[in-house]
């Protein structure tokens, strides 16, 4: 399954990420990266001070992708049931190609980001591919003016918030982030999509009332 970390903060967090994204190596240790944003540009996680990060038992992550949104970048957790109906979906609307991995496969997050950016803003296209989805999906989605968590429609996996200092981090693991000086901010409920920023962690879609944990 694998894990994440985000940070928004106001000074340098590359460190801070790499050490984040590190401690999820348990959860599953083929993949890893980073993306980060400063200085008015992404990047592969040289400097800013927002940046995500994944760690994969899978697919390369984070993607950086070019939309009508603008540049993003994103990183998810979950299981796709319905992947080839999705896909059959998203050629027959006229979406023309996706990278393809080896085995055949594409890469999960590459279809994600693709029923995202049919909508009309970040938000309801994040609404939107959790509803389509067949199966789970959790996700982080980093633009120049903060980072979107999105918890799965039916909580099955974590996504926990962290504060300190002119900072605040998101993280697949609570544990993650104690020995980075954080202390615990909030859950977020099943469904629940925030918006963080060094500032502030900005409620956009209140949570639902079913849960069911994996």
């Amino acid at each position: 399954m694998g894990g994440f970390f985000g940070v928004a903060s106001k000074k340098d967090c590359v460190l801070e990420l790499f050490y984040g994204v590190d401690y999820h190596s348990h959860l599953g240790t083929r993949r890893g990266g980073m993306a980060a944003y400063g200085n008015g540009e992404f990047c592969r996680a040289m400097k800013g001070n927002l940046g995500i990060g994944r760690i994969s038992d899978y697919e390369p992550q984070p993607l950086l992708i070019q939309s009508h949104h603008g540049s993003f970048a994103i990183v998810t957790v979950g299981k796709i049931n319905n992947e080839e109906e999705l896909l059959e979906k998203v050629f027959e609307e006229g979406h023309s190609h996706f990278q393809e991995m080896s085995g055949g496969k594409i890469n999960a997050t590459e279809l994600v980001a693709s029923l995202i950016c049919k909508k009309e803003t970040l938000v309801e296209g994040i609404r939107y591919a959790q509803e389509t989805v067949n199966g789970s999906l959790t996700l982080l989605l980093m633009t120049k003016d903060g980072i979107y968590a999105a918890r799965d429609r039916y909580g099955r996996t974590p996504v926990v918030v962290g504060k300190k200092e002119e900072a605040y981090c998101v993280s697949f693991e609570n544990s993650a982030y104690i020995n980075l000086g954080y202390e615990a901010y909030k859950e977020l409920g099943p469904g629940e999509i925030d918006l963080i920023t060094p500032e502030s962690v900005e409620q956009l879609v209140a949570p639902g009332k079913e849960m069911k944990i994996c």
